[in-house]
C-alpha cells in the first residue's frame, strides 16, 4: 500500500477573505483547506487598549510625565497600558516614530530612580536602541517597552530635551 506524501502546512492570507487567516495543507498529491478558520478581528490594534478606560479602580495606575518644557502632566492609566500609547492618548509629545517596534529611540524617557529597579530588565534590542538615543542617562528606557503594573503607581517619567529622528525641518509627526 502506498502512503501519501508528508504534509507541509502553509499559512497565507487570502485576498478574497480579508481578516481571515487560512491554513492550507500541501501534500504530494493535493491541496486541501482545513475546515477551521481563525479570525483576526477580535484583537486590538496597536494602541487601542490604551484608549479604553479602566474597568475598576483596582486597575488604575497613576503616573506623571514631565514634559520637555518642565510641565508636570498627571496621567491616569491602567494595568497593562503601554507608556508610549498612553502618552499619545493624553497628547504628550512622546513621538514613537516606529510605533513600538523597537526600531528607533524617539520614545526615550527618564524613569524616576525609585521606580527604575521595579521595571523588568531591558532586552538586548532595547539596549541597542537606547545606544542611539540622545542625552542618555542611567535611568533611560524606551517608553514603548514600559508596561504599567500596580507597582509603578506614582512613577514619574521625564522626557529628554531632545530626541533623535530623521526630520531636520522641525516637523513633529503625529501618531497614526
Amino acid at each position: 500500500k502506498k502512503r501519501p506524501g508528508k504534509k507541509r502546512w502553509l499559512r497565507i492570507l487570502l485576498p478574497h477573505q480579508p481578516g481571515m487567516l487560512r491554513r492550507l495543507a500541501l501534500t504530494s498529491y493535493q491541496w486541501r483547506a482545513p475546515r477551521r478558520f481563525i479570525s483576526l478581528q477580535g484583537r486590538c490594534q496597536h494602541g487601542e487598549y490604551e484608549l479604553q478606560d479602566p474597568k475598576s479602580e483596582d486597575e488604575v495606575v497613576n503616573i506623571k510625565f514631565v514634559t520637555k518644557n518642565g510641565e508636570t502632566v498627571p496621567v491616569r492609566g491602567k494595568v497593562g497600558d503601554n507608556v508610549l500609547y498612553l502618552a499619545h492618548r493624553y497628547d504628550i509629545e512622546l513621538e514613537g516614530a516606529c510605533e513600538a517596534s523597537l526600531a528607533c529611540s524617539t520614545c526615550h524617557v527618564y524613569v524616576e530612580p525609585a521606580f527604575f529597579d521595579k521595571l523588568p530588565e531591558p532586552t538586548v534590542e532595547e539596549e541597542d536602541m537606547l545606544d542611539l538615543a540622545a542625552m542618555l542617562k542611567e535611568t533611560s528606557r524606551l517608553g514603548c517597552q514600559i508596561v504599567l503594573c500596580k507597582e509603578l503607581d506614582g512613577m514619574t517619567l521625564t522626557l529628554p530635551k531632545m530626541t533623535r529622528n530623521f526630520y531636520v525641518d522641525g516637523h513633529v509627526p503625529k501618531p497614526h
